[in-house]
């Protein structure tokens, strides 16, 4: 099992793919790594040599912020806005959709589960 930047790689994907399970790389990031490595996008996990491995893991150490480090970056900049009170940061405050999305019907994923509230009772005559 290749272990790069504390992620198990799963053994029977393909390379390109692997490295997407690393937080931090994409599948474009993942093509320019394996070919500044010099190996093919096809060759699978189960088949890199241990040169290839730590080719692979002094690559990303030196050209990405990746897992962890990432992570907290994103969290200090998210607190960041906050802070400061700008829009984005108010939503962010307010758990709501940052980028314009409409949220009368839809936003679920942000809002979390449907609060129902209950009608007005209609007065008797």
């Amino acid at each position: 099992m290749a272990r790069i930047a504390g992620v198990d790689l799963p053994r029977n994907k393909r390379g390109v793919i692997s490295l997407t399970y690393i937080y931090g790389i994409g599948k474009q990031s993942a093509k320019k790594i394996l070919a500044e490595a010099n190996i093919s996008e096809d060759v699978r996990v189960q088949d890199w040599d241990d040169q290839n491995i730590r080719t692979i893991s002094r690559i990303i150490q030196d050209d990405f912020t990746v897992e962890g480090e990432l992570r907290s970056e994103v969290q200090t900049n998210i607190k960041r806005l906050m802070d400061i009170a700008c829009y984005r940061g108010l939503r962010h405050r307010k758990g709501l959709p940052l980028r314009g999305q409409k949220t009368k019907t839809n936003a679920r994923t942000r809002k979390g589960k449907k609060k129902t509230v209950a009608n007005k009772k209609k007065a008797t005559k």
